[in-house]
């Protein structure tokens, strides 16, 4: 048998969820701890506290992108947090198609998400392969070897 407290998560992951698919901001905040807490270690500058910015970010997600759509990928839940994987999906106003996809780590609190380390970044579908990724990371100097092709 499952820990209630488990199925409580998952539902509130859930309620999330489909809080963002039918754009609905007042249940989309309403899962949210006033005191909530974002972490965005990758972008350290973007972490923000407290329900009030959710609500302004996903109003501006929703006029921005219309038809966003948010699938849970896969999740693990242990006690009050929950390892997830999202991707967001949709066209902007602009015509700019969006596509973000990442972990989102949750915790929960009176039954709440209390905070998340966000790891959601959009899709660079265009960049270079790997070699190219290690090289912004490593620099030129670190070049892969040559490969032998006798």
């Amino acid at each position: 048998m499952e820990n209630p407290a488990t199925l409580d998560l998952a539902a509130l992951l859930s309620r999330l969820e489909d809080a963002v698919n039918a754009h609905d901001l007042d249940a989309l905040v309403a899962c949210f701890a006033p005191g909530y807490r974002n972490e965005t270690p990758a972008h350290p500058a973007r972490g923000f506290t407290g329900a009030a910015q959710v609500r302004r970010n996903w109003g501006r997600m929703f006029a921005g992108i219309p038809d966003l759509s948010a699938q849970v990928l896969r999740r693990a839940i242990d006690g009050e947090t929950a390892w997830t994987e999202w991707e967001l999906r949709g066209t902007r106003v602009d015509g700019a198609r969006q596509l973000m996809r990442g972990v989102m780590i949750f915790t929960v609190g009176d039954g709440l998400l209390a905070g998340v380390r966000l790891y959601l970044e959009p899709v660079d579908e265009t960049g270079g392969d790997v070699d190219a990724a290690v090289e912004i990371v490593a620099g030129a100097a670190a070049a892969a070897p040559k490969k032998d092709l006798s």
